[in-house]
């Protein structure tokens, strides 16, 4: 007799998943450490700059609850956080460059994480492939 039990959902905060969450929660604080900083300290010399460094410090916090809690709305949560966080690195990081005259100082995403070495682009990737390899399996 075949089995016909439901899918199985691999786990978003299990192997693999695991260091991911720890990276977006190193972020999340980094970002808000700087965030918080900048706002407290020099907001009116790059209102926007930081603005948008306190937006991904919350989606990195919120991309990281959504991937430890590993359910079904936890992964949705996961998914709007890491395909909005890749718009925002793609577009700031191409408007920063388009347009350094609005950025006088650095965000997370400006010139695409250059000032992380990269990471906030590759960071929002790597999600998207583990939210696709932890995925209801088809079979």
């Amino acid at each position: 007799m075949a089995d016909v039990r439901a899918p199985q959902r691999k786990r978003t905060n299990a192997g693999p998943g695991r260091l991911l969450i720890a990276v977006y929660l190193l972020f999340a604080i980094a970002a808000t450490s700087r965030a918080g900083l900048q706002i407290a300290t020099r907001f009116d010399e790059a209102p926007l700059a930081y603005l948008l460094s306190a937006l991904a410090a919350a989606i990195y916090i919120v991309a990281a609850v959504g991937l430890a809690r590993a359910g079904h709305a936890g992964r949705r949560v996961a998914l709007a956080c890491c395909t909005v966080e890749l718009v925002g690195v793609l577009g700031v990081g191409a408007f920063s460059l388009a347009r350094p005259d609005l950025f006088p100082d650095e965000t997370v995403w400006s010139e695409f994480g250059s000032g992380y070495g990269y990471i906030p682009l590759v960071l929002p990737v790597l999600g998207l492939l583990w939210l696709w390899r932890t995925r209801t399996d088809p079979a």
